[in-house]
């Protein structure tokens, strides 16, 4: 979201969880004055050869299904935004990996919270999960919005997460909500952390991420807090309980799910709205 060109990219697959992601992507988009790429990935061509019409048969055919499902997505885009500028892309094969490639260099990556692989897709834990560790922007992960007028809730870690910081803010400015940092300090089961070194620690953690956020996010209110908990991302998910969205960093690299980290991997699992998995420079 801190890049200043690009579009945001929608993948779509005909399931009621792409369509509400892609009305999310528009909705974005106009927002952040952006463009947007609405993408299906067919897998037929994986499967079958035999994607053309049924002889006899008007508007048949496995591709052109296809065709009909991308041409689907784009008016559900225009429909939610009437006017907002918008282009498709059919591809065919795995569309965690073409939607990684066809998203690189772009503002964002939007994704239903089931996966795009049809009946070969997963929950969370496939097509999107593997997306929120392989892309090289944004990821957000759409599910319903429960709280649309609630803030963005930004989690920061010891190194100030600053990418997903910045993504934060970029969203908290578009949306005119308020912005809610947290840094959270793990307490080991069965006891509490004294207030020593580690607690000034955090302070210091949180004070710097704090004015970073106001120097980014100039007009809209931002807050911060300290949290602790034996569970990283149980006091994430708690902080943001009402939130509008929940923006998380990123660590590692690959496809395997340990790859984005234990908290972004615990927070897309088991959050209630909209996570942003920051992924720049992934």
């Amino acid at each position: 979201m801190t890049q200043e060109s690009g579009s945001i990219v929608a993948g779509f697959d005909g399931s009621d969880e792409a369509a509400a992601a892609v009305r999310w992507a528009a909705r974005c988009a106009h927002a952040t004055d952006s463009s947007l790429h609405v993408v299906h990935c067919s897998l037929w061509p994986l499967l079958t050869r035999h994607l053309g019409p049924v002889p006899g048969v008007s508007g048949s055919g496995l591709e052109q299904s296809a065709r009909s499902i991308l041409e689907e997505g784009v008016a559900v885009a225009t429909a939610e935004v009437p006017g907002l500028q918008v282009r498709s892309t059919l591809l065919h094969g795995l569309p965690a990996q073409l939607l990684a490639e066809i998203s690189a260099g772009e503002r964002m990556l939007v994704v239903g919270s089931r996966g795009l692989g049809g009946f070969l897709g997963l929950l969370v834990g496939s097509v999107s999960l593997e997306l929120a560790a392989t892309a090289t922007c944004p990821v957000a992960v759409i599910r319903p919005e429960l709280h649309p007028d609630g803030p963005v809730v930004a989690a920061v870690d010891a190194s100030g997460s600053p990418a997903a910081l910045d993504g934060a803010c970029a969203l908290a400015s578009a949306w005119q909500a308020p912005l809610k940092v947290v840094h959270v300090r793990h307490e080991p089961a069965g006891y509490q952390l004294p207030e020593g070194r580690d607690a000034a620690e955090a302070r210091e953690v949180l004070a710097s991420a704090l004015n970073r956020a106001t120097a980014k996010a100039p007009l809209v209110r931002v807050d911060g807090e300290v949290l602790a908990d034996t569970s990283v991302p149980h006091a994430i998910l708690k902080a943001a309980g009402e939130a509008r969205m929940v923006v998380v960093g990123s660590q590692g690299r690959g496809i395997l799910r340990e790859t984005i980290g234990s908290t972004a991997h615990a927070v897309l699992h088991h959050a209630r709205g909209p996570v942003l998995v920051s992924r720049h420079g992934g």
